[in-house]
């Protein structure tokens, strides 16, 4: 029987690669000369942290970020921002959690919305992702133009793997 996988996951060597690249344009910029900051990954966490001295410096690092993270394709939709936050020694810190996997909750409204479209697929929800599978690839086709319409909805990117006849 055809079925695929719905999953949202975020290539963690391609947020590193952003991250090396924010460095070293955060290292060559004019007003960050002088200036203490710092910027790390925690690929474990999938966590990226930064802090600088000042407000406007923790947001310019955050701009930087997101830029070179769209640059590689990273949807920004995947990121959870906290907020700047004082640490000691006069700096401000900043953290930004990479989603992987798909929540309970949001599974259950792609679910729902897989259910009321009427397609005849059957979903499963297994550990993080969703599994479609139905009689007809058109069928499977068709729900993922159906996800691609209410992505915007969702709030979360969505990727469509493992697709088996």
């Amino acid at each position: 029987m055809p079925s695929f996988d719905i999953v949202s996951e975020v290539n963690i060597q391609e947020v590193d690669n952003a991250i090396n690249q924010a460095q070293k344009e955060i290292s060559s910029r004019y007003d960050f000369k002088g200036k203490k900051y710092d910027l790390s990954l925690d690929k474990q966490k999938a966590e990226m942290k930064f802090s600088a001295d000042s407000e406007s410096h923790v947001n310019a690092i955050a701009d930087i970020i997101n830029s070179k993270l769209l640059k590689r394709g990273i949807d920004l939709g995947s990121l959870d921002i906290d907020k700047i936050k004082p640490v000691g020694g006069m700096m401000l810190s900043q953290s930004i959690r990479i989603k992987q996997g798909l929540e309970t909750d949001v599974a259950k409204k792609i679910t729902r919305t897989i259910k009321d479209s009427k397609i005849k697929v059957d979903t499963q929800i297994q550990d993080k992702q969703i599994r479609v599978t139905g009689k007809k690839i058109d069928d499977l086709q068709s729900v993922i133009a159906l996800l691609k319409e209410k992505q915007q909805e969702l709030k979360i990117p969505l990727q469509f793997v493992n697709m088996k006849s």
